[in-house]
């Protein structure tokens, strides 16, 4: 088994009593929602440097010489 860490927050009295009243197993659902939200941003962070290497690679052309070029070849 992986080591874990414990992480200890606060809501308010009246949120924990309704969550007693509901049978869920709250710390998965937290665990859970952490993964996903970790993993979301992650991705956030991976799209965002392709998209700054995609930048960074474009191929700056005078887009007028290439209309040019393309009229007198006709």
């Amino acid at each position: 088994m992986p080591a874990t860490t414990v992480i200890t927050i606060r809501i308010p009295k009246e949120l924990r009593e309704r969550m007693a009243r509901i049978d869920i197993n709250w710390s998965e659902k937290i665990r859970e929602f952490i993964a996903e939200t970790v993993e979301r941003y992650e991705a956030m962070g991976l799209v965002k440097e392709l998209r700054e290497r995609a930048r960074k690679r474009r191929v700056r052309i005078d887009s007028t010489m290439l209309i040019r070029q393309d009229r007198e070849a006709r």
